[in-house]
C-alpha cells in the first residue's frame, strides 16, 4: 500500500509511475480525499483541544469554589460532544475513502525496472545451459505422464473437473522428490523452512495485496471468512503482521511448501494440457524480510537461490525482468525465470523473484527498529520468490529428460530422492 504523504509529496512521479504501469490513476480524486482527510482532522482535533481546555477550566473553577462558572463551563463540554462525535465520523468516514482507493493502487516501479506496455517488452537477463536437440520426435509431457503411467488426466476430471491432475507412482514420488530436494536445497542455503495453514483468513490476504483487487482468482470457503492460498508467500510473509523485528536479526529468510490454489479466472483457452496451469499445484516458495538499503541485494541472492534449483536439476532456462507493464500488483522490482520446454520451443516462467519494498508491509503492518541508526520503528521491505513451482519442474524434467524410448531418465541429483530410481519406465 502506498503511503498517502509520499504521494501528496510526489504527485508527478506517482502519476508517471501509474501511466507507466497502465494503471487508471486519478490525481485530482486522491487529492479530494487527502484534502477531506486532513479537514476532518483538524476539526477533530481543534474541538478535542477546546474540550480539554474547557475541562481544566472546569476543575480550575471548582478548585476556586465558583460553582456557577463551573457548572456553565460543564454544559460547554456537554455541548462539544455531539460536535466531537461528528467530528471524529467524518474523520472516520474520511480515512475509509482514502485507504479504500489507496489499498487498490499497485505499487511504485524501483527505477531500475525497466519501462514498457507488456510482457512483449521484458529485457532478458542471461541464459543458463542450451536447449536439447533431439534425433527422435520428441513427446509433450501431458502424452509421455499417461504413457508412463504417472499422469492420470482423466482421473482428475472425474474427481474434480478441468485443470486438475492425479499423479500415480514414479510421477507422485517425483512430486515428492521435488519438494523434498528443492526444501532440503533452500534449507541448507540459511532458510528457515516451515509449514503453514492452506486456509487464512481475509486481513491476511489483504496483507499480501491478493485481496481486495484479485479476490475473482482466490478460492474461498462458504462464509468467506477463510481463503485458500494461491502461495506461500501468503501466510510466510504475514507470519510477522503487526509485529516490529530487530535490525540485528535482519534479514530473515524463510522457505515453505504448500499446495496452492487458483481460480485462474480471465486464463481460458491458455495453457489448458497438462501441468503448466492448474487450479491446485505445489510450490515452495521463499521469502525474506530486509532492511531497506540491503533489500535489493537480497532480491538478486534470492534470484540466484532458485536459479540453483535449475543448474542442479541441468535445465535450461534464461532470466528476464518485468518490465513496468507486466510488472504484479505488489512488486517494485520482479525477475521470472523461464524455462525450456520442448512442447512449447520456447521458455515458460517457473518462478518469481520480487521486491516489494515497504508495500507489503504496510498493508500487514510489519516494522523494524534499529536504536543505533534511527528514532522508533520503519517498515522493513519485504521479498518472495518461487523455489520452484513443483509441477512445471515436473514437466520440465519429463520433455527434456526423455529418451526414444519413452522413458524419462531421472536427473542426477534427484536419484537418492526417488530410491535409487535413475529410470521411469512405464508401469506393469
Amino acid at each position: 500500500m502506498l503511503d498517502a504523504r509520499y504521494v501528496r509529496e510526489n504527485l508527478a512521479a506517482v502519476e508517471t509511475a501509474m501511466r507507466n504501469r497502465n494503471f487508471a490513476w486519478d490525481s485530482v480524486y486522491f487529492t479530494e480525499l487527502d484534502e477531506a482527510r486532513r479537514a476532518a482532522i483538524a476539526t477533530e482535533e481543534d474541538l478535542q483541544a477546546k474540550r480539554n481546555s474547557l475541562s481544566k477550566e472546569v476543575g480550575a473553577l471548582m478548585a476556586a469554589g465558583k460553582e456557577e462558572e463551573a457548572a456553565a463551563a460543564k454544559q460547554q463540554v456537554a455541548d462539544l460532544k455531539d460536535d466531537l462525535d461528528a467530528a471524529s465520523d467524518a474523520h472516520a468516514k474520511a480515512e475509509a475513502a482514502l485507504n479504500e482507493l489507496l489499498i487498490g493502487v499497485p505499487n511504485i516501479p524501483h527505477e531500475s525496472t525497466p519501462i514498457g506496455a507488456d510482457e512483449n517488452d521484458n529485457p532478458e537477463v542471461r541464459r543458463w545451459g542450451t536447449p536439447r536437440t533431439f534425433d527422435f520426435e520428441a513427446q509433450a509431457h501431458w502424452d509421455l505422464g499417461p504413457a508412463l503411467g504417472m499422469i492420470d488426466f482423466d482421473r482428475a476430471v472425474k474427481l474434480s473437473g478441468s485443470r486438475f491432475v492425479v499423479l500415480a507412482g514414479a510421477g507422485a514420488r517425483l512430486e515428492r522428490a521435488l519438494v523434498n530436494f528443492m526444501a532440503d536445497t533452500h534449507a541448507a542455503a540459511g532458510f528457515k523452512e516451515w509449514w503453514c495453514p492452506s486456509l487464512v483468513n481475509a486481513q491476511t490476504m489483504t496483507g499480501t495485496g491478493q485481496l481486495p483487487k484479485f479476490e475473482e482468482d482466490l478460492f474461498k470457503t462458504k462464509d468467506e471468512s477463510l481463503y485458500l492460498i494461491p502461495t506461500a508467500e501468503v501466510p510466510l510473509t504475514n507470519m510477522h503482521a503487526g509485529e516490529v523485528l530487530e535490525a540485528d536479526a535482519l534479514p530473515l529468510r524463510y522457505t515453505a511448501f504448500t499446495s496452492c490454489f487458483r481460480e485462474e479466472a480471465g486464463s481460458a483457452g491458455r495453457d489448458t494440457r497438462g501441468l503448466i496451469r492448474l487450479h491446485q499445484f505445489d510450490k515452495v516458495e521463499m521469502v525474506k524480510f530486509a532492511a531497506p538499503e540491503d533489500a535489493y541485494d537480497e532480491l538478486e541472492s534470492m534470484t540466484e537461490e532458485a536459479e540453483k534449483i535449475l543448474q542442479l536439476l541441468e535445465l535450461p532456462y534464461r532470466v528476464i525482468t518485468l518490465c513496468t507493464g507486466d510488472l504484479g500488483f505488489s512488486a517494485a522490482k520482479t525477475y521470472d525465470l523461464e524455462v525450456w520446454l520442448p512442447s512449447y520451443s520456447d521458455y515458460k516462467e517457473i518462478s518469481s523473484c520480487s521486491c516489494c519494498g515497504d508495500f507489503q508491509a504496510r498493508r500487514a503492518n510489519i516494522k523494524y527498529r534499529d536504536p543505533g541508526n534511527f528514532k522508533g520503528s520503519r517498515y522493513v521491505y519485504t521479498l518472495n520468490g518461487s523455489g520452484l513451482a513443483v509441477g512445471r519442474t515436473m514437466a520440465a524434467i519429463m520433455e527434456n529428460y526423455q529418451n526414444a524410448d519413452g522413458t524419462i531418465a531421472v536427473p542426477e541429483v534427484l536419484v537418492g530422492y526417488m530410491g535409487g530410481m535413475k529410470v521411469i519406465e512405464p508401469e506393469c
